[in-house]
């Protein structure tokens, strides 16, 4: 695949999850067996573990927006450095809603094969997620 296809199917999914379908979003990007080294303990591996997360996020954050900063793509690989902006309405990782506005920084690489994702890492600042709750103190 070319990297505008690569880039499409990127853009495609951020469309999706914007518009609050995050089946949309899962099925357009993944790979039913991607190996997916960001999923928290306890979930499932690959897209079934993906789908929990993504179930329990949306339910916490339904207006979450997806923006990107940056995507780059080399190879099979497209790295994004992505933004999330969203507000904290119901439940999540065990903290009730705080009804406040919200924002996630975060970098992704998404290593493709056969038109969809099949090995994802990312890194995403959870802590300043958590603090900007009040899970935790401001250092």
């Amino acid at each position: 695949m070319s990297k505008s296809e690569y880039l499409s199917i990127v853009e495609s999914a951020r469309q999706k999850f914007n518009a609050g379908d995050m089946e949309g979003y899962l099925t357009t990007l993944y790979d039913s067996n991607a190996a997916l080294h960001y999923l928290p303990p306890g979930l499932p591996p690959g897209l079934a573990g993906a789908r929990l997360f993504y179930a329990g996020f949306a339910a916490a954050f339904p207006d979450a927006q997806l923006s990107f900063d940056d995507v780059i793509s080399e190879g099979d690989k497209v790295a994004v450095r992505y933004y999330v902006a969203m507000t904290h309405q119901g439940e999540f990782q065990g903290i009730p809603p705080t009804g406040k506005h919200l924002t996630l920084p975060g970098i992704t690489i998404l290593r493709f094969g056969d038109g969809k994702v099949v090995e994802r890492w990312n890194e995403a600042d959870f802590m300043g997620l958590l603090q900007q709750m009040g899970a935790i103190p401001q250092p």
